[in-house]
């Protein structure tokens, strides 16, 4: 992970992943000024963006005014801003940082897999393969984002609540995670219904609530109480005050009346597919078509198996069960999320899906088991052999990604104007 993670931090051209201006301008604005950037009117220029999107962002137009990622949450910003100043704004040191949160990340969900799996190594390394090697999720965590440390600390979450850990350590997990990023406020709501859970089988603890609660509401607080301070009630996340000034982002709206209901699903699912595998560039440089040809027939087969190993299955214990349906939960509460984004803006990128990467890796993992238990039945021999089957899925993964980097981002970063 970390030799291909560098060699797309290496080989990715200045800026050219989604945001990555805006993000390193918000470090830049913390190491110079020492204070949290304001959203203001002017900070989103569409004409600009696109203007230097389309030229390969020249070294002759600058990326200064690029500022509308400062509604968002300090703390990754904040870590990040002391390698800023040390590396006299180095965007290879500050991308190799966002790379090693995203190694913490390969770690525990591999972690959080054995917890569900205990001793079940093929399906931890499949898991944390697929993590490490989902071209996409490879190329984010090779760049100047917010994502690499939001998603550390919901695999961290999740990991704690799998563990059945709660009180302070969650509490702080989450409350660190309010001020990181939004796509993983959904990781509070999975706590409470994570202590539901063990409410029904009577382990219900209010000291251990309060004790979680008690960091979770400081936290977010500092943050929420700064928002209302300078954009005024009822904008505790700055989200409205981002709505207003992005003018001519695209909007679901205009799309629903310039495509119909049809043809917008269609771009959606599409688009949302391919990107959550590997659309690089600012969604301008789209993989081989029989790429994604063979990815669905993959996905249709990991559904497939998906459903064998369910149908399958070992006896569970009620600790796993609980462990797959907070699992689940996490999924749908993702992709809810990313459905309610989409109704306001155009943002079909998969991307927002990996929040819920660990149980999605986990789901494919375990699809990769079906297979092997269905293929015991042509094989009962090879038992053992086909028991290692899930892990798999580690070098697979890999070789996409290579390919991806090879084969598809640095050829289009050769190309003027396609991107």
């Amino acid at each position: 992970y970390l030799i291909i993670g560098t060699l797309y931090a290496v080989n990715t051209p200045d800026w050219q992943t989604p945001d990555e201006p805006a993000h390193y301008n918000y470090v830049r604005a913390l190491a110079e000024t020492g204070r949290l950037p304001v959203l203001r009117p002017g900070d989103y220029d569409q004409l600009y963006l696109s203007n230097l999107i389309s030229r390969g962002f020249p070294t002759g137009m600058t990326i200064d005014t690029l500022l509308y990622e400062g509604h968002q949450p300090p703390l990754y910003y904040l870590i990040a801003t002391p390698l800023f100043m040390v590396s006299g704004g180095s965007l290879f040191v500050l991308r190799l940082f966002s790379l090693a949160l995203g190694a913490v990340v390969v770690w525990f969900a591999g972690l959080c897999a054995q917890i569900l799996f205990p001793r079940n190594y093929p399906v931890a390394l499949a898991v944390a393969g697929f993590v490490a090697f989902l071209p996409q999720h490879m190329a984010i965590m090779a760049a100047v984002n917010n994502d690499a440390l939001a998603e550390l600390l919901m695999v961290l979450g999740l990991w704690l609540l799998l563990r059945r850990s709660s009180g302070w350590t969650l509490g702080l997990i989450i409350g660190l995670a309010l001020l990181t990023k939004v796509t993983v406020y959904v990781l509070a709501p999975l706590a409470i219904f994570a202590m539901l859970l063990r409410a029904r089988r009577g382990c219900w603890n209010w000291h251990e609530l309060w004790q979680f609660m008690t960091p979770v509401l400081l936290l977010g607080a500092l943050w929420w109480t700064r928002n209302l301070v300078v954009y005024g009630w009822p904008d505790v996340l700055g989200l409205q005050r981002h709505a207003q000034i992005v003018v001519g982002q695209p909007r679901s709206v205009v799309w629903l009346e310039r495509y119909g209901v049809v043809e917008f699903s269609v771009r959606f699912v599409q688009t949302s597919f391919q990107s959550f595998w590997g659309q690089f560039g600012w969604m301008g440089v789209p993989m081989s078509a029989r790429l994604y040809q063979f990815l669905t027939v993959f996905s249709m087969l990991i559904a497939t198996g998906l459903a064998i190993a369910l149908w399958r299955r070992p006896p569970l214990s009620e600790r796993q069960r609980d462990s797959l349906v907070l699992m689940a939960i996490t999924v749908v509460a993702v992709l809810l999320q990313y459905l309610g984004y989409n109704l306001t803006f155009v943002q079909h990128q998969g991307r927002y899906l990996f929040p819920a990467l660990v149980p999605l890796a986990l789901a494919c993992a375990a699809g990769m088991w079906g297979w092997a238990v269905a293929l015991e039945i042509f094989w009962p021999a090879g038992k053992r052999v086909l028991r290692w089957l899930p892990a798999a899925l580690a070098p697979a993964m890999a070789a996409i990604a290579l390919y991806a980097l090879f084969g598809v981002v640095m050829p289009a970063f050769t190309l003027v104007g396609v991107l």
